[in-house]
């Protein structure tokens, strides 16, 4: 599992490259949130383009990031252009309250436009 991150704004922005499982799932977990809190963010865009798997590990990843957003007030994006990816996404219910986007830029530009 390969991680970037970068901050933009009061954006983290996650790219996420390889399996998204509980084999590396909670180190992901621990580094977002390190990042996240130390850096006095509101907002992530997760952008799951580059995953080629990802199981309820990483649904349990994205609802938890989902949650310490929404108790800062912020809002968590999702971008991904994978047919699998957004099924699964789908299957969880993920989708009712998480926007996904094609591009980090169009997760951004949608944020700002609500706020």
């Amino acid at each position: 599992m390969q991680i970037v991150t970068d901050i933009v704004n009061d954006y983290l922005i996650v790219t996420l490259k390889g399996e998204l499982d509980h084999h590396t799932s909670e180190d992901v977990r621990k580094k977002i949130d390190q990042i996240y809190y130390n850096n006095n963010l509101l907002n992530i865009v997760l952008d799951l383009r580059g995953l080629n798997f990802m199981d309820s590990s990483g649904i349990g990843l994205v609802m938890g990031r989902y949650k310490n957003c929404k108790d800062r007030q912020g809002h968590i994006s999702i971008v991904s252009t994978s047919s699998y990816v957004d099924r699964i996404l789908k299957m969880s219910g993920l989708l009712k309250i998480i926007n996904v986007y094609l591009t980090i830029e169009e997760a951004i530009e949608a944020q700002e436009e609500v706020n």
